[in-house]
């Protein structure tokens, strides 16, 4: 396959495009800073240097065309505020939406957030609330779309434990736990390869299934869940 990753220098985004790379895969790595394109390149992937907060949409549909899936994997990160939680975590996941239908790109796998577009608990800070709102609205803004075969993954607290391969996937909500980002990624393969499992809204933790067969039972063909 040909994947895209917008948000290319991200942790998540590091361990799928070597994931991807390592079994052939072709894989494109958007980054904002050109002193993160080693850093990519290390991982089999290859670096695109490309501001999706100032970037037009022609542009980034340029970097798009002839992939067949993208993962929006971007985020304004820790230490930014309310602004770039709106400009990266919810405009940019819109732009490269955008850039996919203009450049017939199929799938959009969105790595969320759980508790997107809920009101965050008492106490924790405007820069949280900012965070889950930016998050709700592009997944709505994904669910209205026909045009591309969306799907919704949203990753409990993250870890950098070592990869375990066992998950609890399925529609929200599912409880609140940790899930290491080795294991994320590797859900996320399996969900490009599951191209049957689509327009749905997932919750990630680490559980007792493996991560093959937690995909398996999503399928539809396989009796599984049933699309949004």
């Amino acid at each position: 396959m040909n994947i895209v990753i917008a948000g290319g220098h991200g942790q998540i985004a590091l361990r799928l495009s070597r994931l991807l790379a390592a079994r052939g895969d072709t894989v494109l790595s958007i980054i904002r800073n050109p002193g993160h394109a080693g850093d990519v390149r290390d991982t089999g992937a290859g670096p695109v240097v490309c501001d999706l907060e100032s970037a037009g949409l022609g542009e980034v549909a340029d970097h798009l065309t002839g992939a067949d899936a993208v993962v929006f994997a971007a985020g304004a990160g820790p230490g930014s505020g309310v602004a770039r939680k709106d400009t990266v975590d919810r405009a940019a996941s819109v732009l490269t939406a955008d850039a996919a239908e203009r450049a017939g790109v199929p799938g959009f796998v969105q790595i969320s957030a759980m508790g997107a577009g809920e009101r965050s608990a008492p106490g924790r800070g405007e820069v949280w609330e900012a965070y889950l709102r930016a998050k709700g609205e592009a997944e709505d803004d994904l669910k209205r779309r026909d045009a591309l075969e969306w799907l919704i993954l949203r990753p409990g607290r993250l870890t950098d434990d070592p990869p375990t391969g066992l998950v609890t996937l399925a529609e929200p909500p599912i409880g609140h736990d940790v899930v290491t980002r080795d294991d994320v990624a590797a859900v996320i393969v399996a969900l490009l390869d599951a191209r049957d499992v689509r327009r749905r809204t997932l919750d990630l933790l680490n559980g007792p299934t493996r991560i093959a067969d937690a995909v398996a039972a999503l399928r539809p063909a396989l009796g599984g869940g049933r699309p949004e």
